[in-house]
């Protein structure tokens, strides 16, 4: 089987760093989903938005940024949902590193125009692939009562955010890179301390420092 991208995912952060780990954790992250001329047509796009439409889809879209080679996999990964610290098998998880560089989330239509898809919520960098687009079926896709694992509740903001340097856009684009940065985006098993991070955001690198619980975005550059 040879898969194909149907469109790219054109978003607000510009590298893998930095995107929510699931989807919906950062519900003021807004993209678009630009299709490729070949499945740029109106009627592909009919019965998914309106009165009688969907409001939610699945996203089927590949791991572009991994610096894995094809055929390279580990039965085991570290999830930063356990702190990096424990290994569990990876049909478990949710890690990108997988045998076949899959993901699947589920995002909030915004609106469609001129064939073009916005949608809010995704974990997906700029320039993600993505192989196809299917709707959320409530009756099918939700299950409350599902066993929850090792993550039994969707993550809460771990920092706090203080801004200690006007950023160049505006208030919406501020609030989604609030939101991105609460959760904590660094790497869970490294040693964090007195360290600088940058994360690409709107073309630009924003650049932060982490005081206890404090996360300070301190200087940008454009990027």
């Amino acid at each position: 089987m040879q898969l194909r991208p149907i469109a790219y995912y054109r978003g607000q952060i510009g590298t893998k760093f930095g995107v929510p780990r699931q989807s919906s954790l950062a519900n003021a992250l807004t993209g678009t989903i630009v299709f490729e001329p070949e499945f740029r047509r109106e009627e592909a796009l009919r019965g998914l938005l309106g009165e009688d439409g969907f409001d939610w889809i699945w996203l089927i879209w590949g791991f572009s940024l991994n610096n894995q080679a094809e055929g390279q996999w580990q039965p085991t990964v570290r999830p930063p949902r356990l702190g990096g610290n424990v290994s569990m098998g990876v049909f478990a998880t949710r890690s990108p590193f997988r045998p076949n560089p899959i993901g699947l989330s589920a995002v909030h239509i915004e609106k469609i125009e001129n064939s073009e898809i916005t949608v809010s919520g995704a974990d997906l960098a700029d320039g993600t692939p993505i192989y196809d687009i299917k709707p959320y079926l409530v009756y099918a896709d939700c299950h409350p009562e599902a066993s929850r694992g090792f993550a039994p509740s969707s993550p809460e903001p771990v920092l706090e955010v203080l801004f200690n340097v006007e950023l160049p856009f505006g208030k919406e684009d501020r609030e989604a890179l609030r939101q991105i940065l609460s959760l904590d985006p660094r790497p869970a098993y490294q040693d964090k301390s007195d360290k600088k991070y940058g994360l690409i955001f709107e073309g630009y690198d924003i650049k932060f420092r982490v005081d206890n619980d404090k996360l300070i975005v301190t200087d940008y550059d454009r990027h």
